[in-house]
């Protein structure tokens, strides 16, 4: 027995494509009857844009945002303003470390050490920890398909979702969505349980 779907592709990333790739994620999501929608927004430009397009869907909405201090030293990028105004609207608004690009392991291979050791100006650079090593591999397809597994296992970890839950995460390529895939969710410290079932559209 097979299945055919079809899978868009975009010709290049770009936000250009966020309402898009959320009216597909929002189309999947009932032709399989998933319940939840995971969305990455570290601004809030992606989740508000998610608000409109699944009004009235009866969709469980989970908005995802970067750790606080992911790209400047104490710094969110989500204002309390955005979340508030999310969450009224009935969204979940998870934060949570990055758990492919976050994290002590990811901190140590991001910040070179003090060479204040004679000897250590000598070792080799850190290979790189296990998580980067997966969250290069799947950016080979593209960063919004690093980012919805991602995101999926952020929103477990901080029981948002179930284990083992099918869901429609969405994500991007720095800046708004234009990649949706169909999960079966884990926490983090079980990714090997995860299951990519689905690519529902990309970059080319």
């Amino acid at each position: 027995m097979s299945i055919e779907r079809k899978v868009v592709y975009w010709e290049r990333p770009g936000k250009e494509h966020t309402e898009a790739t959320l009216k597909l994620a929002l189309k999947a999501a009932k032709e399989r009857d998933i319940d939840t929608v995971l969305v990455s927004s570290t601004t809030g430009y992606t989740a508000e844009m998610a608000v409109g397009v699944f009004k009235d869907s009866g969709l469980n909405l989970v908005i995802v945002t970067h750790a606080t201090g992911y790209s400047e030293k104490g710094i969110q990028k989500m204002s309390d303003e955005t979340r508030v105004h999310l969450e009224e609207a009935g969204c979940t608004v998870v934060t949570c470390t990055d758990v492919l690009t976050g994290a002590v392991s990811a901190g140590i291979g991001r910040q070179r050490p003090q060479r204040t050791d004679p000897q250590e100006g000598r070792l080799p650079w850190i290979v790189p920890p296990p998580n980067v090593i997966v969250a290069n591999t799947l950016r080979m397809f593209s960063q919004g398909v690093k980012v919805c597994p991602e995101i999926s296992m952020m929103a477990v970890d901080c029981n948002a979702v179930p284990s083992g839950k099918k869901v429609v995460a969405v994500a991007g390529s720095h800046a708004g969505a234009d990649t949706a895939m169909v999960l079966e969710v884990a926490e983090s410290s079980r990714i090997r349980d995860m299951k990519l079932h689905e690519i529902l559209c990309k970059p080319f």
